[in-house]
This record gives C-alpha cells, sequence and structure tokens, in this order.
C-alpha cells in the first residue's frame, strides 16, 4: 500500500517520487515505469474521437488514484484519490488516513482544521468541504436527510449538524479555490530536469513559402546546487531553411538523440532519380522531443532541409514519445480578384486540407489520424539565395 503525502495545490507522492500539479504528462509515466513492481494496473483513458474535449487521465487502479492533465497542454490539472481504503494519506507528516485511521469529518477537522462550511449536492448526495487547493466529499447516502445549517450563522463544522462519523468518498488537489473551474498550472520548477520546452511554436513565411520556425522557449536553472536559479526563464529563438549543425547547436542546445535515415524515400520526387550516385551517407534528424520538433540536415551539406512539428494525440503510434507542439501556421488568402493578401493564424487543433495553390508546394497535407486530427506536419522549403536577416534573441524571467 502506498504511504504519500498531500501538499495542497502543488502534489502528491513520497521521498522517492511526486506527482505535482503542472507535470507534463511524459514525467508521470516515467514515475510509472520506474516503479513498476510498487504501482501496477495502469490505465490510460482519453477520447478516442474527441481526444481534446476530455482530459487525458491515467487511473492507478491498484491504489484509487486518477491524474488528471489537461487535453490541449497535456500537464497535470487535478489528482484524485477515488478509493482511501487503497492508499495512505498524511498531511505535515502526520496521517489522516490509513489502515488504523479512518478518514471520518472528525479527523479531517482535527488534521485540516476546518474554518467555513462546506457545500451539499443533493444529486450526487455528497457533502464538499473545500480547502484552497484541497476538496473532500463526504459519502451522505446513509443519512436520513440533508445536512441542515444557517449559512449566515454558521461558525464550522458543528453548525453543519453532520453524524458522527461520516467518512470521506474522494479527494482532489487541484490550483485555486474552486474545482471546476480550475486549469494546469505552468510547470514547476522541479519538472525542467536540465531540457527546455516550447511554450509555443511560430511557422515564419513569406509569399514564396515557409523560412523556418521562431520557438518561445522555457528552461530552469540546471548547474550545481539547487539554488543556482530559482527562476523559469523565457527565451526566443528562430531555426531556417539552411541553417548548418553549427546554427541550430547554438539556438537549441543538443539534440535528444540523432537519426540517421535509413533510405530517402523522396528519391523519387527527384529528377532522373535511376541516374543518382548512391550516397555514402544518409541524411539525419536532431530529435528533439521536449520541444516536439524534428529537424532534418541534408547528409552532404549539413543544412536544415526539414521541420516535423509532433501534435502528440494519444491513439497514434508515436503517442508519448514527443511532447505537444503548439505550433501556429499562417496561411496567406487571396481576397477575390484583387492582389490584395493577408496572413490568418491557423492552429492546426483538427484536420485542415490545405487547398491555395501557393501553399500546396511548401506545406504538404500533414499525416492524419482515423479521427480527423493531425499527428504531425512536414514543413520543406529550399535554402534561400538572398540572406535572411536574424532577430536578435531575446530572453526573460518569471
Amino acid at each position: 500500500m502506498l504511504d504519500l503525502e498531500v501538499v495542497p495545490e502543488r502534489s502528491l507522492g513520497n521521498e522517492q517520487w511526486e506527482f505535482a500539479l503542472g507535470m507534463p504528462f511524459s514525467q508521470a509515466i516515467s514515475i510509472l515505469q520506474k516503479h513498476c513492481r510498487i504501482i501496477k494496473n495502469v490505465q490510460v483513458l482519453y477520447s478516442e474521437q474527441t481526444p481534446l474535449s476530455h482530459d487525458l487521465i491515467l487511473n492507478l487502479t491498484q491504489d484509487g488514484i486518477k491524474l488528471l492533465f489537461d487535453a490541449t497542454n497535456q500537464r497535470l490539472k487535478v489528482i484524485e484519490v477515488y478509493d482511501l481504503s487503497k492508499v495512505k494519506l498524511k498531511y505535515c507528516g502526520v496521517h489522516f488516513n490509513s489502515q488504523t485511521i479512518a478518514p471520518t469529518i472528525e479527523q479531517i477537522d482535527q488534521s485540516f482544521g476546518a474554518t467555513h462550511p462546506g457545500v451539499y449536492n443533493a444529486a450526487e448526495q455528497l457533502f464538499h468541504l473545500n480547502f484552497r487547493g484541497l476538496s473532500f466529499s463526504f459519502q451522505l447516502d446513509s443519512w436520513n436527510e440533508a445536512p441542515k445549517y444557517e449559512p449566515n450563522f454558521a461558525m464550522g463544522l458543528a453548525s453543519l449538524q453532520i453524524p458522527h462519523g461520516a467518512m470521506v468518498k474522494r479527494m482532489h488537489i487541484y490550483t485555486g479555490n474552486n474545482l471546476q473551474e480550475t486549469r494546469a498550472p505552468a510547470m514547476p520548477l522541479a519538472c525542467f530536469l536540465g531540457n527546455i520546452y516550447a511554450e509555443c511554436v511560430d511557422v515564419l513565411r513569406d509569399r514564396a513559402g515557409p523560412l523556418g520556425l521562431r520557438l518561445r522557449l522555457l528552461t530552469a536553472g540546471c548547474g550545481v546546487g539547487v539554488m543556482t536559479d530559482s527562476k523559469v526563464k523565457s527565451l526566443e529563438r528562430s531555426i531556417y531553411f539552411g541553417d548548418s549543425c553549427q546554427d541550430v547547436l547554438g539556438a537549441l542546445g543538443s539534440p535528444h538523440k540523432v537519426f540517421y535515415k535509413s533510405e530517402d524515400k523522396m528519391k523519387i520526387h527527384s529528377p532522373s532519380p535511376h541516374k543518382q550516385v548512391p550516397s555514402k551517407c544518409n541524411d539525419y534528424f536532431f530529435n528533439y522531443f521536449t520541444l516536439g520538433v524534428d529537424i532534418l540536415f541534408d547528409s552532404t551539406t549539413h543544412l536544415v532541409k526539414k521541420f516535423v512539428l509532433h501534435t502528440n494525440y494519444p491513439g497514434h503510434y508515436n503517442f508519448n514519445i514527443y511532447h505537444r507542439c503548439d505550433f501556429k501556421i499562417p496561411l496567406v488568402i487571396k481576397k477575390g480578384k484583387s492582389d490584395h493578401e493577408t496572413a490568418q493564424p491557423l492552429i492546426f487543433e483538427i484536420c485542415v486540407v490545405v487547398s491555395s495553390p501557393s501553399s500546396l508546394s511548401c506545406v504538404p497535407p500533414p499525416q492524419v489520424m482515423q479521427n480527423n486530427h493531425i499527428a504531425s506536419v512536414t514543413l520543406y522549403g529550399a535554402p534561400r539565395t538572398t540572406s535572411h536577416a536574424r532577430p536578435e534573441s531575446s530572453s526573460s524571467s518569471h
């Protein structure tokens, strides 16, 4: 049986590991894989047809715990303990739920000290006692009538006339004061682990096609000592078609993996492919898993020739390899017969068929799943003959 510490508005865990609000989905999976001998029978729950409309859930069936991740940013939003008989819980080092301590309303009052009355939900027959970042739900189906109290004169739990021994049925850990309106917080400092993450990615383009990517990056201190850098830093970097390996390494750092292609499947589209001399080396990718981006380099020139942006939707065979890339691609749309064109940002959350003639040559149809959601988008482009001005890199801390 797991013995876990409850930290309201922050986490649930022990000395070896911790599920923290704002944690990326992949890090929670890593914890479960590392402790698979202790934490068993884990289910991954998601909506197959509409993955953005429902939370992504890890259900620890053996331990009565659910981890609810925001469907869009895939960070931990709510921690729910739905079966307190399967886990030990403590607050500030003192148990309030174990095999010998029942989670009664008296025990919760003693451990947390309620300062205001709770809320009764007649439809669920549950009484909700809410603290900031923490909520307890008590089972009321054995009561003869709903709890009575005068809201204007309530002075703590005694005024609610709750029978002795009412038991906690569920517990939730979240951010803020309202469980129904809570959102996944920003990633905690402890979750960066020396990596960089992409807050957003914008595709840079002109009338001729895509130029490259502008990435807004988040990073935290990773030097010697815990207090080396206690702030999250925001950086902005740009990568263009035709950039060298050194340019990319200087902007983004070392990739998580370098993958060499076994064969060039695009050779068939080249003029006279049968006359081409076989290359002694193959094109290769820089895989940036925490950015959700792959960058392909030409094996001869070692310059950028392709970008791949991953959405990390559940159900795809690459799910949980990459973090979700929140990218935007501006499309140039002609209005009538005039030469006036406007660029409109487009967020690829659902399948979009790019049909404008000026776009077909540079943004090929994305990889679409059976539920009509995009798994990845590939950007092709040739190095420009004219040099493009590089914007000055910017950074900020918060």
